[in-house]
């Protein structure tokens, strides 16, 4: 696959970690994302995908694109043989400014980018970014496209600030010590995460503790379980496990087969690391 990314520039740097084409095969036709502290939004270019958000849920198509906050189970997309996107992966506030809903409305609901900005909006910018010369340009016609759709947020610095510190702290930090840093009541603070997030700042915590604990994990060699959980903050490996299955459907000795299986069959590949094939 082809993937090109860069950090966006001010000030949508804030908001987005980074700006992202991807095309070509993936590696396995359906693919299971763990639950992240990020959300995702997809200009689609290429056939529809889809995406299941539960094991009891039909699969839902996305043809122009989707709109993901953070999320707090796994998601499952399916890929067609051949994809093509431009996409932002989002810091967890930063999808606020753009949403014309609360972020909260859409909590574990993707929603395509047409429900968000129109049809007629999102088909001239797919038209845009379809004819661009190459995904430098498609990228930097995507970047201007979400800068002039910014909005103004209210208590977007309240919740910025307290997600870096969650973030800071790996998750490993006691809520109400927020609140009061930041002067508010912890049900002031829980309201805005959920306007402005869609969860409140314990879930976004316990997203950061679980993400920092995955990306610990070593696939290639022998995992520590036991000083990984510690390390985590997790008070006993039992509820380290609840946590993991609650997080990927998976036990952790299973997800690491999983990671080996991906490593084994596409080393190397762009979206190792994270994604998992569907199991």
């Amino acid at each position: 696959m082809e993937y090109v990314s860069r950090v966006p520039r001010p000030p949508l740097d804030v908001l987005v970690d980074d700006l992202y084409y991807l095309a070509g095969a993936p590696p396995y036709p359906r693919l299971t994302l763990p639950p992240g502290p990020s959300a995702l939004l997809i200009v689609n270019l290429g056939a529809p995908f889809h995406i299941r958000t539960g094991v009891d849920i039909e699969p839902a198509e996305y043809a122009d694109g989707c709109v993901v906050t953070v999320p707090t189970r796994a998601y499952e997309f399916g890929y067609p043989p051949q994809t093509r996107s431009v996409g932002a992966h989002v810091k967890p506030w930063g999808l606020a400014p753009l949403l014309p809903m609360p972020a909260a409305e859409l909590r574990d609901r993707p929603v395509t980018v047409e429900q968000v900005w129109g049809r007629p909006a999102v088909a001239a910018l797919r038209d845009r970014l379809a004819t661009a010369a190459g995904p430098h340009e498609m990228l930097t016609l995507f970047e201007a496209e979400l800068i002039r759709r910014l909005g103004e947020t209210a208590g977007l610095g309240l919740v910025r600030h307290t997600s870096g510190v969650i973030a800071a702290t790996g998750g490993a930090v006691a809520i109400g010590d927020l609140s009061a840093t930041a002067g508010v009541s912890s049900t002031h603070l829980a309201q805005r995460f959920k306007e402005l997030v869609g969860v409140t700042p314990k879930r976004l915590a316990r997203t950061h503790r679980f993400a920092a604990t995955v990306l610990a994990v070593d696939p290639a060699g022998p995992v520590d379980w036991g000083g990984l959980a510690a390390g985590a903050g997790y008070f006993d490996q039992a509820h380290f496990g609840h946590d993991f299955r609650a997080f990927t459907g998976l036990t952790p000795t299973r997800y690491v087969e999983v990671r080996r299986r991906f490593l084994r069959e596409h080393p190397g590949h762009v979206l190792d690391g994270w994604p998992l094939p569907a199991v």
